[in-house]
Parts: C-alpha cells; sequence; structure tokens
C-alpha cells in the first residue's frame, strides 16, 4: 500500500477544512458581543451531556494512546488497557463524588477549589505546576508522537519530517482554538471522536484480515489469541518482564487508582468539559457517555499493538511481510515499539481510506493539543494573570490574555518537543514521569473534600514532601513499581496531611471545609443504570482476560 496518494490528500484536506470551518462557526458568537471569560473558557456553560462525553474522550485520546499505548501493546499487551478500562469506572466515581462538589462551587479551574479549600499560595503553586506539566509533558508528547506518526506514515519515516509536523500541528490546533476557546474545541471534538472512532476500527478489522494468508477478520482474532495468548492477560505474573510498569494485582487495587483518580478527577484539560455542562445532571450523564466509550478504546489502540507484535515475531501461520523486521529495529538493535500503529496504517490501508484513518489520527491529536492550550490558557488567565496583574484593573481583557498564553505555551512545547526522539515507550514515560508528583496532589484534593479537619498548613505540608517521597521510593536501591511508588507515596503524604493537622489544627472542623450534605452524592436514575452497566461489563471483561 505504501505512501499518501492524492485520494488520501483529497480526504485528508476535506478533514482539515471541516474541523476549521466547524471551530470558527461556533467562534463567531452573536454581533456586536464580546466574549465574557465564561463564554471562552467554560463555553457559556451550555454544553449537552453528549457533546462532554466526545469532547472528553478526544481529549484523552491522543497520539500517547494510538502511538504509545500501541507500542505498549506490543510490548506488553492487553495488560496495558488496564489504564482504559479502569478509567472508565474512575470516570463513574468522579462524576458522583467529586462533580457534584467541583460544580456547586461554580469552578472555572481545579486549582481554584484549593483557593477556596485553603488558601492563595498553594493554589499558585499547583497552579504553575500544572502548566509546567501540560506544556513540558503533555503538549510536547502528544506534538512528537504525532509528528513521528505522521512522518511514518506520510513520510520517508527517517525522521527528517518531525519538526515541521510538529510546527503543523501546533498551528492547526492553535488555528481554531485560539479563537474560539472551549466552544469551538468542544463542538469540534463531537466531529473529531466520531472520526478517531471510526479510523480505529479500519485499521484494527483491516489488520486482523491481513494477518493470516488465508484472510478473514474472525480467523485472524482466532490466530491473534492462539500464536499470541500470553499477550492477552490483564494481571501479570511476577516473572514478566513488564511486571514492573504493571504489577500484577496491585494494577486493581493499588497505584493505578492514584493515576486514574488524579487523571479523571483533578486534570483541568479533563474535568474542564463537565464545568461547562449546562447542568450537574447533563455533567454526570456526559462522564458516564464517556466510561462507554472507554470500554471500545483498547479495541482501537491495544489490539493493533498485538498484531503488530505477532507479524513482527512471525509465529507460523502468519502472513509474511517484506520489511516488517527494519521497520521495527532502530540502528542500535533495540525495538522501536511506537511505530507499531503507524506501520500497520501504512502497510495494509489501501488509497483513500488511508486518508480518513490519517485524519482521524490527526483527529486524535489535535483534539487534544487544542483541550490543552485552552486549559492551560484557563490556568494561567484565572489563576495566575487575573489575582496577581488585572485586581485594579477594569474590563480587563481576560479573553486576549487566554489567547496570548495559548501561542505562549505552544511555542515553547514546539521548541522541546523534538527532545523526546530517545523515549522508548512514550506511553509509559508520561505515566512514570506524571506520578512523581500527581499522588501528593490527589492526596491534598481528597482530605481537603472529605476530611473536614484538614487545614492549610497540612495540605502544604504534604504536598511539598510528596515530590522528595516520590523520588526517595523511585531511586531505592531495591527497585519498585512505579504503579506502588504512587500509591506509597499517597498514603505517606495523607499520613502527612493528618498528622501536621492534628498538631496544629484550631478547630474541629476548618473554617472553610466544605458541608457535604447528604442529597450533594443523590444521582439519577440513568446515570446508576449507566453506572451498574460499566461495572457489570468490566468485571467480564477481567473474568475472561485474567
Amino acid at each position: 500500500m505504501g505512501a499518501f496518494h492524492t485520494p488520501d490528500y483529497i480526504v485528508f484536506t476535506v478533514y482539515g477544512l471541516l474541523i476549521l470551518f466547524v471551530g470558527l462557526w461556533v467562534s463567531r458568537g452573536k454581533k456586536g458581543e464580546k466574549k465574557t471569560a465564561e463564554d471562552y473558557f467554560l463555553a457559556g456553560k451550555s454544553l449537552p451531556f453528549w457533546a462532554i462525553g466526545a469532547s472528553l474522550i478526544a481529549a484523552n485520546i491522543s497520539a500517547e494512546q494510538f502511538i504509545g499505548m500501541s507500542g505498549s501493546g506490543f510490548a506488553i499487551g492487553l495488560a496495558i488497557a488496564s489504564y482504559e478500562w479502569m478509567g472508565a469506572i474512575t470516570l463513574i466515581l468522579v462524576a458522583r463524588y467529586f462533580l457534584p462538589i467541583f460544580i456547586r462551587q461554580g469552578l472555572f479551574t481545579i486549582p481554584e477549589f484549593i483557593e477556596k479549600r485553603f488558601n492563595t499560595n498553594l493554589k499558585t503553586i499547583l497552579a504553575v505546576f500544572w502548566i509546567s506539566l501540560f506544556i513540558f509533558v503533555n503538549l510536547t508528547s502528544v506534538l512528537f508522537l504525532g509528528a513521528k506518526a505522521l512522518d511514518t506514515i506520510m513520510g520517508t519515516g527517517d525522521g527528517s519530517m518531525i519538526f515541521p509536523l510538529i510546527i503543523g500541528l501546533a498551528l492547526f490546533a492553535a488555528a481554531y482554538s485560539i479563537w474560539g476557546g472551549l466552544s469551538a474545541v468542544a463542538w469540534t471534538d463531537v466531529i473529531q471522536v466520531v472520526l478517531l472512532v471510526i479510523g480505529g476500527l479500519i485499521t484494527t478489522l483491516i489488520a486482523l484480515n491481513r494477518i493470516t494468508p488465508d484472510g478473514g477478520i474472525y480467523e485472524g482474532m482466532n490466530h491473534l489469541y492462539r500464536v499470541a495468548g500470553d499477550k492477552f492477560h490483564m494481571i501479570l505474573s511476577r516473572d514478566h518482564p513488564e511486571y514492573m510498569n504493571l504489577p500484577g494485582i496491585g494494577v486493581i487495587i493499588g497505584g493505578m487508582w492514584v493515576a486514574n483518580l488524579y487523571y479523571f478527577g483533578f486534570n483541568q484539560y479533563i474535568i474542564q468539559r463537565a464545568l461547562a455542562a449546562k447542568s450537574l445532571r447533563e455533567a454526570q450523564k456526559g462522564l458516564a457517555f464517556a466510561a462507554f466509550l472507554k470500554l471500545l478504546l483498547p479495541v482501537l489502540v491495544v489490539v493493533p499493538g498485538i498484531i503488530a507484535y505477532v507479524l513482527f515475531t512471525q509465529p507460523e501461520g502468519t502472513s509474511v511481510i517484506g520489511g516488517v523486521s527494519d521497520a521495527f529495529t532502530r540502528a542500535d538493535g533495540s525495538i522501536n515499539y511506537d511505530v507499531s500503529y503507524p506501520w500497520l496504517v501504512k502497510t495494509f490501508i489501501p488509497t483513500g481510506l488511508k486518508g480518513l484513518v490519517v485524519a482521524a489520527l490527526t483527529a486524535a491529536i489535535v483534539s487534544s493539543l487544542a483541550s490543552m492550550l485552552n486549559s492551560t490558557a484557563t490556568i494561567f488567565t484565572m489563576d495566575i494573570y487575573k489575582p496577581f496583574f488585572a485586581k485594579a484593573k477594569e474590563g480587563n481583557n481576560l479573553v486576549g490574555v487566554g489567547r496570548i498564553s495559548v501561542l505562549a505555551a505552544l511555542a515553547i512545547a514546539v521548541v522541546v518537543a523534538p527532545a523526546l526522539d530517545t523515549m522508548p515507550q512514550m506511553f509509559q514515560y508520561i505515566q512514570e514521569y506524571t506520578g512523581v508528583v500527581s499522588p501528593g496532589i490527589l492526596a491534598v484534593f481528597l482530605m481537603g473534600l472529605f476530611w473536614k479537619k484538614t487545614n492549610t498548613r497540612g495540605a502544604i505540608s504534604g504536598v511539598l514532601s510528596s515530590i522528595p517521597v516520590a523520588l526517595l521510593l523511585k531511586f531505592l536501591p531495591i527497585q519498585m513499581p512505579f504503579l506502588d511508588q504512587m500509591l506509597y507515596t499517597c498514603i505517606i503524604t495523607i499520613v502527612v496531611i493528618m498528622g501536621v493537622t492534628l498538631v496544629t489544627a484550631e478547630y474541629d472542623e476548618d473554617p472553610k471545609a466544605i458541608p457535604l450534605p447528604r442529597e450533594t452524592f443523590r444521582t439519577s436514575l440513568n446515570f446508576n443504570v449507566a453506572a451498574y452497566t460499566v461495572m457489570i461489563i468490566l468485571t467480564l471483561i477481567y473474568t475472561v482476560f485474567w
């Protein structure tokens, strides 16, 4: 199948023009009316549940899933899907126990909650942390992985086009998100998520059909399971070479909860969609919808990685594909896992459909970039610029500041992104290095939400001690899986918060504690049915693939 051809370029161009048109159309606003901060950062609090769910998944699924998680599917197998499947149940918990508090507080940003519950200093510390994380980990990794994938599919695959593609992706995401804010991001995400699901299914089904010489999707799946059965276990044994990345039963009862609760509960670019909902009920339905979409995602991003593994290792009965060994082998002899998905697209997807599949991959990349940019701008504008630089100004232009901060964040990320070229499994890299700081932040939020005695001294002591604790556990002489490190860091941080609070607290309940009457957590029948359905499906999945 090989390289891109004219029909592919036509399909890809039509996709690009459609996204730009929709993004700019929904950005136009009413004639003569200036966008308010609520319009720009929270889409005027007008999003319905289906737009919330679709936009959340579009923000969540990016190059780090299509490229990084497919690479981990090659290296590890289905076990990496725990990030997605446990993410589904995490979304249900966030909708039930976190969203009611956030929405009733009228938040623009997650750091704003810290200010209301503790103080401005802690909010500012966390705001600076989140902006740094978004720029130097999230934006850079999505830009680099996205450009690397497109270079493999559309270019020569030698890396010569990576930097120009990084710039192209950055400009495409900026073209509509800078002007339109969250409204443009969310409504284009509805198109993007439909496209990425269709493109992902096309890639998976065609690759399954080609994995054996005789063809057939059903036969391909049987062959995959027969020759790579060890890749279909969710719980890895201690002697598995990837146990340190996914430590067996500890994935279900340990640090995975820390990673997912932090990511889906307190990550601005994920939760911002829910804060922009028409109502709390609509936000909860949106997260339940996203949970169902999460159940489908491993079929789109992990199974292709396992297919690439089988084609690379060539067990008996597998189709022989020329050049597969060279495609996955680096100059130093190591395996380049992260080319799995783009290699499948380049090798198997026919002309015309290839343009659609690459458009779907680009949709995943651009939607995440746009979401991260908007959230970076929201935190910078509302949590740093507004309180410190705009206090005395009448009619200060917060929207204008947001747009400038988007450009600044993007420029820094474009410069830094090429430095990620040496990482072996990008998805694992992102999880591991985010995991140094996320457990402490999760601990502060959980204690601030649910233990009314928690005071500011306890929270600051906890978050400041969490990073040294995480680094100590990371560099101990005895190696420990990083998910276990995250769990222990979170527990130790909670102990520090409780200890300092008990020693310094002047009240049985902190004056800034949030009242939580029973009706706060009351949910609708529709949400409850959706929640139980997700839990039943997940129980069946883990039972079958244990």
